[in-house]
């Protein structure tokens, strides 16, 4: 029997690359674009673009030690394949120790690709590892503390004078072009900080302090997530970042300062906002059920302005009985309400102006809101506000309450 002119590597060389052609082509030949939300490839940050570059110049350099290795092998399959079957069953020729030369070379070159990876590696470590000793002074400082299965962000008082500690869940504003210090912790378990397009993962480790640190090249809105597996609804402990101008940040802060702007009091509305008019509104035109879709950052901007259709008093003040009543007071806090001074579960003060809600797994609007009250434990499995809140205090709620309470918290802004 004559073998064939290619080995079975060969051959095994011709499927992968046939089955990498059919990827491909399903991908529907666009491959090469790797720009998603969560992309690490189209940086938006000096941290995130240093190790973006190391990244490259590693593939870059394992490239040229793939091409070399690859060719030489191919090289030898070809040389030496079974020109015939009395070739097949030749006896094989006499091995050698090998050549030194060969072997010293490649040594050093071995050696060369790891200094050539090594030192911007150490450089990059040690600039993406705190704010640059030149900008310390500038930068501005958060801390975030990871729990199970969300984000909360803790503002420094100094940020606001007399405004004590300011909090957020789940949405972190910064200022564009400033960079920003963030102090990771964790409340229960060992979670991971990370913005793909900001800066890289950096653990939230239980009774340790750690820290990170990052800049946003301009004002956007970016996604962040939990890299480091940490219980049921892992996948769904996400967080948005949103970077502002000096003058719309200011403008946020100050907005933020001031409690809840529950819709009760209906003459007042626009005036309360009138530090946020820079924002602006919908000028793009999408539907309003697109805007999040196609323009998460103008979709952010419209939602810290009031809404455009009527408040319901009653409908409100009802939905704000019921959040006391229903002991959701005992794990939330909103500035402004009584009794609700909660630090087991997001701060809501202002959760009618946010993006998304459920730790950035829903789009906030009134028809995911109440699905959410509705049965917690189905979109998020394991979540505390199901095991520790409707299944431990037996909370009940009807249709009617659940309207309520979506028309309390979306006016609280």
């Amino acid at each position: 029997m004559r073998l064939p002119k290619f080995s079975a590597l060969s051959g095994l060389w011709i499927r992968c690359a046939a089955l990498l052609a059919g990827v491909l082509s399903l991908s529907g030949c666009e491959w090469y674009r790797m720009d998603g939300p969560q992309s690490t490839i189209t940086t938006e940050g000096p941290v995130a673009a240093r190790q973006t570059d190391l990244f490259y110049l590693t593939c870059w350099v394992t490239l040229v030690i793939f091409i070399f290795v690859g060719s030489t092998l191919a090289y030898a399959i070809w040389k030496f394949r079974a020109r015939s079957e009395a070739d097949a069953h030749a006896e094989p020729p006499e091995q050698g120790h090998g050549n030194p030369m060969v072997e010293i070379g490649l040594i050093g070159a071995s050696v060369l690709s790891l200094v050539i990876i090594a030192f911007p590696t150490i450089r990059d470590i040690s600039y993406t590892y705190d704010v640059p000793e030149a900008q310390k002074a500038f930068a501005y400082n958060v801390t975030a503390t990871g729990y199970q299965w969300w984000f909360k962000f803790d503002y420094p008082s100094e940020t606001i004078p007399g405004a004590g500690i300011l909090t957020t869940g789940n949405e972190l504003v910064i200022p564009a072009g400033r960079p920003v210090h963030i102090d990771l912790r964790s409340a229960d378990v060992m979670h991971s900080f990370w913005i793909p397009k900001l800066a890289g993962k950096v653990d939230m480790i239980p009774n340790r302090a750690n820290f990170l640190w990052l800049q946003a090249d301009h004002p956007g809105y970016y996604w962040g997530q939990c890299a480091e597996f940490c219980g049921d609804s892992h996948a769904l402990m996400r967080f948005r970042v949103i970077a502002l101008g000096a003058a719309d940040f200011n403008a946020w802060l100050a907005h933020q300062k001031e409690p809840a702007h529950v819709a009760e009091a209906a003459a007042k509305p626009a005036a309360q906002f009138a530090s946020l008019r820079s924002f602006g509104t919908n000028e793009i035109g999408f539907p309003a059920n697109d805007l999040l879709e196609r323009d998460p950052f103008a979709a952010w901007k419209q939602k810290q302005l009031p809404d455009a259709a009527p408040a319901d008093p009653a409908l409100i003040a009802q939905g704000r009985a019921l959040f006391a009543s229903k002991t959701c007071i005992a794990c939330h806090t909103i500035r402004g309400v009584d009794g609700a001074v909660g630090v087991r579960g997001p701060d809501l003060t202002h959760v009618g102006a946010r993006t998304t809600i459920a730790a950035g797994l829903l789009e906030n609007n009134p028809e995911e809101l109440q699905r959410w009250i509705h049965n917690p434990g189905a979109v998020k499995p394991g979540n505390k506000m199901w095991v520790e809140g409707f299944l431990a205090n037996n909370i009940q709620l009807t249709p009617a309450d659940e309207t309520a309470l979506v028309a309390f918290l979306s006016s609280l802004k």
